[in-house]
């Protein structure tokens, strides 16, 4: 598995636009069978950041597979008024380090 991050900065008034892409073009990251799964996150005390984490089953099927399915270029043309927006766009290997954390399910949603 490799993780994909992609870290956006949206001004305000394209906020809305920008989450309404992101709703849209899903369809095409669940359809995909080189997806695991993904999540769009909205920072709370920079509200202008964004962070897209995708687990992709590894670079190469997210570069040479999912790149290359029919759906891409519909999920491209949804949120590429926005890639100018990105900061950062990198592939990360999870390491050895991770675990769960004392909490039970109470954390604000």
């Amino acid at each position: 598995m490799i993780v994909e991050y992609t870290r956006y900065t949206i001004d305000v008034d394209r906020r809305a636009a920008f989450e309404e892409a992101y709703d849209a073009a899903q369809k095409y990251l669940q359809a995909s069978p080189h997806c695991l799964t993904y999540e769009l996150s909205h920072c709370a005390e920079e509200p202008a950041r964004y962070v897209l984490r995708i687990e992709w089953v590894s670079m190469g099927e997210h570069l040479q597979g999912f790149r290359k399915e029919p759906g891409f270029r519909s999920f491209f043309s949804l949120v590429q008024p926005f890639v100018a927006s990105i900061e950062e766009m990198q592939h990360y290997q999870v390491t050895g380090v991770k675990g769960s954390g004392g909490a039970s399910g109470t954390a604000e949603r």
